[in-house]
């Protein structure tokens, strides 16, 4: 090697040197330091991988790539791995675990240091399979819970984020509620309904004055939440709480062509705060997910995981963002 000879050291100095280690002295490092810019040298990535047993690359699992929300959360990824100068492998699986659990084979078969799935509908009989991978991984927002000793999770509080879409449609004196909810996301959908149910039966909400509706699996989330809208028909509910805010999206959409004004007639509630949340009409209120931060803890946690380090999961805490699309009790549909 050309820096070998040129700092008249050996290519073991150069190399150990070219990593920061510690045990070369600062001034020999930084010698080495200048040469190799001033040659231009370019570090074999395999090579360095091979010595140190890591390959400096991510897995990443998306249920879909189209997505917004989850766009937001591999920002997140890519700046942890950016700061770490790491690479990122991205697969799309659906909301499918035979074609999650295929990813991360495949991923596993391109040797990463660890994986993040998103939205995984893994389940307790795929431990088995997971184990075999032996491979850290974090679940973010995972829609099934099992334990794993080589796996971690991060979730958002889905029930806490249900009670704050409650409290705030109850501060505005809704009597008459409904839930519009994903039966793609089994977990958090139970959770968000639950805590926003929940919250309005303790403030003395009767049971017959709380409506749900789905649509089938198949459907996209905008045009289930259109779907939704157009064909609900409860007399007198006036707010309604969307599992996400595509399905909220489209029920403004739905509800604008049935002539039911928002929020005049009718309140509605998102659950996530995409971008594009503040900029439809009227801008939505929703429950905000902190999407780059569990994008960030996740690989925080993955981190702490392939380091060997003893690690916890961890629920992040969501907050109400108050838009144009809530409003006090007015009318309602068919009041």
């Amino acid at each position: 090697m050309d820096i070998a000879r040129r700092a008249d050291v050996s290519h073991t100095t150069v190399s150990r040197a070219l990593q920061g280690n510690l045990r070369i002295s600062s001034p020999v490092r930084m010698r080495i330091a200048a040469l190799a810019q001033e040659m231009g040298y370019v570090p074999n990535a395999i090579a360095r991988s091979l010595q140190q047993q890591q390959t400096r690359t991510i897995g990443v699992v998306v249920s879909d790539m189209a997505d917004p929300f989850w766009g937001e959360v591999v920002k997140g990824i890519d700046i942890v791995c950016d700061s770490n100068n790491q690479s990122l492998l991205l697969h799309a699986a659906a909301h499918n675990a035979t074609h999650q659990l295929g990813a991360m084979m495949r991923l596993y078969q391109r040797r990463v240091d660890g994986i993040i799935v998103v939205d995984s509908q893994l389940g307790p009989e795929d431990a088995k399979n997971l184990e075999a991978l032996d491979t850290p991984t974090v679940f973010i927002n995972s829609q099934r819970v099992f334990e794993s000793a080589t796996s971690r999770t991060v979730n958002i509080d889905n029930y806490a984020g249900g009670a704050l879409a409650a409290h705030h449609l109850l501060s505005l004196s809704h009597q008459k509620y409904a839930y519009f909810g994903s039966p793609k996301r089994p977990d958090s959908n139970r959770q968000r309904s639950i805590g926003f149910v929940d919250t309005l039966l303790a403030h003395g909400i009767h049971t017959s004055w709380i409506h749900r509706a789905e649509f089938p699996t198949d459907v996209a989330d905008i045009d289930g939440g259109y779907a939704m809208a157009t064909t609900f028909d409860e007399p007198g509910v006036s707010a309604v709480f969307c599992y996400n805010d595509a399905i909220a999206l489209g029920a403004l959409a739905g509800f604008r062509a049935r002539g039911i004004a928002v929020p005049h007639k009718i309140s509605v509630v998102g659950f996530d705060d995409l971008a594009i949340a503040r900029y439809s009409w009227p801008p939505l209120s929703t429950v905000a997910q902190p999407k780059e931060l569990l994008g960030q803890t996740a690989m925080h946690t993955l981190g702490a995981l392939i380091d060997g380090l003893a690690v916890a999961d961890v629920i992040l805490a969501p907050t109400m963002v108050v838009r144009d699309s809530t409003s006090a009790r007015l009318k309602g549909i068919r009041s």
